[in-house]
């Protein structure tokens, strides 16, 4: 129980753990308080029985001796009580706030690799149910179980001052009813291991559902799909079941003990009174300590079955705030340069031509010898290639041949395995991530907007951007009239995921958003693939807005977008099959003349 208290203790921050260690000193102050209350009751026990036995007038200070002792221990423990709570409710929580958005920044700068080898049900779960699980259960836990334990502790210690045999009593009914703790905690070690698991389970099987809700439909699998999510969420209800079925034996049993544990401290008292060694103001005192002593226990007892949770919860995040990042603050160069690498943005035209020669040898881009593999499966097979600032350069290739990849690993979304990719000839590994990346502007064949307003998430980047700005970027995207004509206009917020514009729609606010960016370099993965012809000609034209005088790195697979390429490289099987201009390739005769053909079929077939 302790290390997994003091587990929780490492895993917050410096300033919450100091709101629990302080709520904790608090809470001996607390206990303390509640102690008092003993003191109260022996006070007005033996003036009453003194008055009763020896005839005497019952005196009026020793009402108010015991009326004050209990008003202090009453406003005492209410300060001392809202203190510890109001600490450890903050700790609780803001810890957990806190590990969220940590995880969050921590997951940014996580190779590609991880989020392919994990479900995002799996990820979700930890900074959704896990850390909401372990924020109110941190709190309940610490404070209900310490608080049982100090109050028990001292309450104890405070009999010893009345009488040692009574006290000695209530320590072994205090040590059997935490042996039996020890065997609820026990009991729930696996179950909550398979809690987390299951919860994990029903989160990747929603979201799973719901992203596939087209699909479901089209090929009428409802009944199916809703049978295997059904499946998962009656797991999971079993298990919630079996894990409070395992307790409540277990809770009975320390109910029982506190109970009898009471019950031995009375039968004790009175035994001692009669046998003449206790009087029979210490007699009243202890029946009336017996009703008090384990009810704090007992409640903390229950919610520290609740501890494994923490433990598992708590593994779980400092699992992930464990997986090794990428280095985002880049490294130093070579010893006989002396000097860590520092990055320049260049967003604005300079004015001289040494200037915009200087930029340009900055904004070259080259793969020398890279290779790049998945667990053992290799990708990028020894790829060497070089792509000069403000050109355009076309990847082409059969489908799984490593295109899309490749473009990733020259915007270091993974590291290389083997080789180097050089930005203005220094490793793109040597820059700061926040700073490299703010050179690059991605269009991506799957758009994500997010569920906020159109003007927002054309300014993702820029959050700051006046709404000026932002009206120009759209403009220039060729979305700025179907924007108009919504109800409200840039302020229309659309659903999670861009769900309630068209396919045209979200690439161009997409672009827009790279717009707004203006960074020097454009990765397009398929920007136009799925493009209807509707919208194809304002989306060629936002397109083209978006690369003026810029690098383009391009996959595409309509003949069109590539043919005018400076270069076109075609990918096959992780290698650099074919190089060269259009007219070269198709000459050659190879894949990328096939590749032409096949299309030029594709596009003169008719109905």
């Amino acid at each position: 129980m302790f290390e997994t208290l003091i587990k929780f203790f490492r895993f917050c921050d410096v300033e919450n753990r100091r709101k629990f260690t302080g709520s904790i000193i608090v809470g001996i102050f607390n206990s303390l308080f509640m102690a008092l209350r003993i003191g109260a009751v022996a006070v007005m026990l033996r003036g009453v029985i003194a008055a009763a036995i020896d005839g005497t007038a019952f005196e009026m200070n020793t009402v108010w001796l015991s009326f004050a002792i209990m008003c202090v221990s009453i406003i005492g423990g209410i300060i001392t009580r809202k203190v510890t709570a109001m600490w450890q409710c903050e700790g609780g929580y803001r810890t957990c706030a806190k590990k969220r958005i940590e995880i969050a920044e921590h997951l940014r700068y996580l190779p590609m690799g991880y989020f392919n080898e994990n479900s995002l049900g799996e990820i979700t779960s930890v900074t959704t149910n896990t850390m909401e699980s372990v924020g109110d259960v941190a709190t309940r836990a610490v404070m209900m179980v310490f608080q049982g334990l100090l109050d028990t502790s001292l309450i104890i210690v405070m009999l010893f001052f009345f009488d040692w045999r009574i006290a000695l009593v209530a320590l072994a009914g205090f040590g059997l009813f935490e042996f039996v703790n020890l065997f609820m905690r026990v009991a729930v070690r696996d179950i909550s291991a398979e809690k987390i698991k299951a919860d994990a389970a029903e989160i990747g099987k929603v979201l799973e559902y719901i992203q596939g809700i087209a699909e479901v439909k089209a090929y009428n699998l409802a009944g199916k799909r809703r049978r295997e999510l059904n499946s998962v969420i009656e797991k999971r209800l079993k298990i919630l079941i079996k894990m409070e079925m395992r307790c409540i034996p277990v809770s009975n049993l320390q109910s029982l003990v506190a109970k009898l544990s009471g019950v031995a401290m009375m039968l004790a008292s009175l035994y001692f009174y009669l046998a003449g060694t206790m009087d029979l103001a210490n007699c009243s005192t202890m029946l009336v300590c017996s009703f008090m002593l384990f009810n704090a226990l007992e409640a903390g007892g229950n919610y520290s079955a609740l501890l494994r949770t923490i433990d598992i919860g708590v593994t779980k995040a400092s699992k992930i705030l464990a997986l090794p990042t990428m280095n985002i603050e880049g490294r130093e160069r070579p010893a006989e340069q002396g000097k860590t690498v520092q990055w320049t943005v260049f967003s604005e035209s300079p004015s001289s031509c040494a200037a915009k020669a200087e930029i340009k040898d900055r904004l070259n881009i080259e793969a020398r010898n890279i290779d790049f593999a998945y667990d053992k499966r290799k990708i990028i097979d020894n790829i060497s290639l070089k792509i000069p600032a403000n050109t355009t350069t076309a990847i082409v290739g059969p489908s799984g041949g490593g295109k899309t990849t490749f473009c990733h690993l020259l915007a270091r979304f993974w590291d290389v395995n083997k080789g180097t990719v050089t930005l203005g000839e220094k490793d793109v590994r040597d820059y700061n991530m926040d700073d490299l990346m703010k050179n690059y502007s991605f269009v991506f064949q799957n758009v994500y907007l997010f569920h906020d307003t159109i003007a927002n998430n054309i300014r993702f980047g820029e959050p700051d951007a006046p709404m000026e700005k932002v009206i120009a970027a759209a403009k220039k995207a060729c979305c700025h009239d179907f924007i108009s004509a919504l109800p409200d206009g840039y302020d229309t917020v659309i659903g999670e995921g861009g769900a309630s514009l068209s396919g045209g729609e979200k690439q161009r606010i997409s672009i827009a958003r790279a717009i707004m960016k203006d960074a020097p370099i454009i990765i397009l993965d398929e920007a136009t693939a799925n493009v209807d012809p509707e919208n194809e000609r304002e989306l060629m034209n936002a397109v083209s807005e978006l690369t003026k005088e810029k690098t383009v790195i391009m996959i595409a697979h309509r003949l069109k977008t590539v043919r005018n390429a400076d270069q076109i490289v075609v990918i096959d099987k992780g290698r650099i099959a074919e190089q060269g201009k259009h007219e070269e390739l198709v000459a050659k005769g190879g894949i990328y003349a096939k590749f032409i053909d096949s299309r030029k079929q594709a596009v003169s077939w008719k109905l």
